[in-house]
């Protein structure tokens, strides 16, 4: 009986060890958020937006135990953007051309602290990108009415492949593919209390099922290069002017460091 005791303390304190060194909670969410955003969600067109929920636990607040930690809303991201990749399809889309992608840039906007035990909603969408760069806008959102805790904003860099490339290989997906583009003008206008990226709201004409609306009402199998090229043009948003400020910022910094600065 007592060599039963210390097997079970032994297997208990090693739990909490492995416990605390890993943070085998957050490797088990992120496996459940794969699982869900890849065989149980739907799909979305690369311009939907997606949304994941959240709940702010003990391990989340401040040290006044009063609201969620600053540091932990960039974590919350993770989970943000695993589903936003796997639901449009966008990892293995840069995967598959032969590149990578990684967090090169994030600023955040803190409007109002989460509570314990409060829960949230995170709202993902694409408000731009370049040749070598994605920009992801994260609102995280108060469920019972749609208040604005929070804002970032993410610079994903891509390398050994263009993020033009990747987005023509996405946009003109259609509904066929299990796609639709829905453009959601709530989430498109600028919030001016909420400190957002405006973003003019794209022409529900242009975005349907993902790419333009033909006077035909259906787009030839056989349509050119060119034509899709055409199409992803309209498809993609202005730069916004506080994106284009931050964009300077960023490379400003990238020539101070490489300078010696």
């Amino acid at each position: 009986m007592e060599q039963l005791c210390y097997l079970a303390l032994s297997v208990l304190l090693a739990i909490i060890v492995v416990y605390g060194l890993l943070e085998l909670h957050y490797f088990l969410r992120m496996c459940l958020c794969v699982v869900l955003a890849r065989f149980v969600k739907r799909r979305c067109h690369i311009l939907d937006t997606t949304t994941v929920n959240g709940l702010c636990l003990t391990n989340d607040v401040d040290t006044l135990l009063y609201h969620m930690n600053n540091a932990r809303y960039f974590r919350e991201l993770d989970f943000a953007r695993v589903d936003f990749y796997e639901r449009t399809n966008l990892y293995r889309t840069i995967t598959g051309m032969g590149g990578s992608v990684f967090q090169g840039a994030a600023t955040i906007r803190y409007r109002r602290f989460i509570r314990p035990f409060h829960r949230f909603n995170i709202i993902s969408r694409i408000i731009y990108w370049d040749e070598q760069s994605l920009f992801m806008e994260h609102r995280f959102v108060r469920p019972s009415d749609k208040f604005v805790h929070c804002i970032a904003i993410c610079r994903q860099r891509v390398i050994d492949v263009s993020m033009e490339a990747v987005m023509s290989e996405l946009l003109p997906r259609t509904s066929s593919n299990g796609f639709r583009a829905t453009v959601l003008t709530s989430l498109a206008a600028p919030l001016p209390s909420a400190g957002g990226i405006s973003n003019p709201a794209m022409d529900t004409s242009l975005a349907e099922n993902g790419h333009g609306t033909t006077s035909g009402g259906a787009t030839g199998t056989g349509a050119t290069a060119s034509s899709t090229t055409a199409h992803c043009l309209k498809l993609k948003p202005s730069l916004p002017p506080e994106l284009a400020k931050w964009i300077e910022y960023n490379d400003m910094s990238s020539k101070n460091l490489r300078s010696g600065c």
